[in-house]
């Protein structure tokens, strides 16, 4: 899919400024591009969605269309984001925008001439969603260079509402014209789309980046990236949640053709209507999300999107009336666009702007890894027990465990991230090359006997952030022969990895650091030693 210039998220009820970003040009222009570009690839997969149930009855098979859209992220997303760090993100977004135009060439040219099967419609979505993977964080990066800092919110909510209005435009053009001109239209307009924003791509010019120093390569971009998953509990608590509930929500959009086909009784244009139903559902449940937050909380807001999704996948398995199924996936569309919103709404929150990109690629990862493993798993039980009384058993199973992990609170995400810079450079004999290593550093505490619990307990916290910041190990030794004499030490993997340390420290780090350091009764403050690893085989410097 083509995704616009900021992360998706749920438009605000209109806040004050949130249409500010329309005012530069150059935002409205590739705003305007993308939107286009998603209307064309929604109609993409409701011609794709709907030709595989006119190639195979079999519900496996309609759900790994399902899955072949959305695995890539799951396999990409994590190399997508830092590719989009290291390479020039306007040039990589136009070579994806032609690969995703020959990918809707080609089922244009299959559909026309007859050729369609279940294998190339599964092959060539897989390659679409590849594409999309690949595209998302690079779209996402570029949101500063579009618009001022003061109109990046604003930017987010456009953004949103955007998509949304895509995906209530989209299906149901993509199933009309699907039922008026056939596939091969379908796909040759999608084609169209992918050249508007080729060209809006090609009509900007981004200003030369003068360069970094300290720039990551891919490698060492990777690891840091996984370090931080690893190291962060409230990451790890919004992994979880985004587990459970597309884990098990995957089930409706995995059956949905077949709802609207065999269930219903409906053609292509009903099934467009029901997923233009879902968009719209989506756009009133964004604007109405910041009242109904105002009145729940948080958690509350996502317990009850999560019954209400429950709610709608009962309610498409038992009923057979076509106004009724679209009460039930406009219902559907507003409770998703909360769960998006409020969770990636958190990632966002809980993560700083060093790993932003990585770490949202990493959610991405786990969001679309559950829907497609749920897609997969509900397509085999559908074969099984059938569609309705799948629906049925997922919506059950989504309720009692949206009710069970209401007790595990999401992250408020009210800490500030950005950047203190309290560290001081460290002393040098001479220059260190960026890429000797590994560095160890260790701080010298001195801790008195009644302090100990408390400075053990603060120091606990600290290893979480050493870690996130770039630690691959860490650790805390006593002195044998005075105990109150406490050294902390932790390793990174490079000089220039340590440089980025210095750089990483947020100020809520500074204050986890300086809740360690009040139990140091030391004459003057902890003593910090840098090491660097040498190689005795060839007698110098590593």
């Amino acid at each position: 899919m083509t995704q616009g210039p900021v992360t998706t998220q749920a438009a605000a009820s209109a806040p004050p400024g949130t249409f500010a970003p329309l005012h530069h040009r150059l935002f409205a222009v590739i705003w305007a591009a993308t939107v286009l570009g998603n209307i064309g690839t929604f109609m993409r997969d409701v011609s794709s969605s709907w030709l595989v149930t006119d190639l195979s009855a079999s519900p496996a098979a309609v759900a790994m269309i399902q899955a072949a859209g959305t695995l890539p992220v799951f396999l990409f997303a994590i190399p997508a984001g830092v590719l989009s760090d290291i390479l020039d993100r306007r040039r990589f977004l136009i070579m994806i925008q032609i690969g995703l135009g020959l990918v809707s060439s080609c089922l244009a040219v299959l559909a026309w001439t007859g050729n369609v099967t279940v294998e190339g419609l599964i092959l060539l979505t897989f390659l679409g969603g590849t594409g999309a993977a690949l595209a998302t964080p690079a779209w996402q990066a570029i949101t500063p260079e579009l618009v001022p800092k003061a109109d990046i919110k604003g930017a987010v909510a456009l953004n949103s509402l955007g998509i949304n209005i895509a995906r209530s435009i989209g299906p149901a053009l993509g199933g009309f014209i699907l039922a008026a001109l056939g596939a091969a239209a379908v796909y040759g307009l999608d084609v169209l789309t992918y050249v508007i924003v080729s060209a809006a791509l090609l009509w900007w010019r981004p200003k030369v980046d003068a360069g970094n120093d300290l720039r990551e390569h891919f490698g060492g971009a990777l690891r840091a990236g996984i370090r931080y998953a690893r190291a962060s509990r409230s990451l790890h608590r919004v992994l979880w949640r985004t587990v459970l509930f597309f884990g098990f929500a995957s089930a409706v959009w995995a059956l949905l053709p077949l709802v609207a086909r065999q269930e219903i009784g409906g053609g292509p244009g009903f099934y467009g209507l029901m997923l233009g139903s879902v968009g719209a559902g989506a756009i009133c449940g964004a604007l109405a999300m910041p009242r109904a937050r105002a009145r729940l909380g948080q958690d509350g807001l996502v317990l009850a999107a999560t019954l209400i999704t429950a709610g709608a996948t009962i309610l498409l398995a038992l009923t057979d009336f076509e106004a009724v199924g679209l009460v039930a996936t406009f219902v559907l569309g507003t409770a998703w666009i909360t769960m998006l919103t409020t969770l990636n709404g958190t990632m966002q929150a809980i993560l700083p702007n060093w790993i932003r990109g990585r770490g949202l690629a990493i959610y991405l990862t786990v969001f679309n890894g559950a829907m497609a493993a749920g897609s997969l798993g509900w397509g085999l039980v559908a074969q099984t027990m059938g569609t309705d009384a799948t629906l049925i058993v997922a919506g059950t199973v989504l309720a009692l465990s949206g009710i069970l992990a209401h007790r595990a609170p999401l992250p408020k995400g009210e800490s500030d991230l950005t950047p203190s810079l309290h560290w001081p450079e460290p002393a040098l004999a001479e220059p260190v090359a960026h890429d000797r290593g590994p560095v160890m550093i260790m701080v010298t505490y001195r801790v008195a006997q009644d302090d100990r619990a408390g400075f053990l307990k603060a120091l606990r916290r600290l290893s979480e952030e050493r870690r996130r910041d770039g630690a691959y190990a860490w650790g805390l030794s006593e002195d044998a022969a005075d105990p109150e004499r406490m050294v902390e030490w932790f390793f990174v993997e490079s000089w220039a990895e340590h440089l980025r340390q210095h750089r990483r420290v947020s100020k809520e780090d500074a204050d986890l650091q300086a809740e360690a350091v009040r139990f140091h009764r030391g004459p003057e403050a902890p003593l910090v030693e840098h090491f660097l690893g040498i190689n005795p085989g060839i007698g110098g410097k590593g």
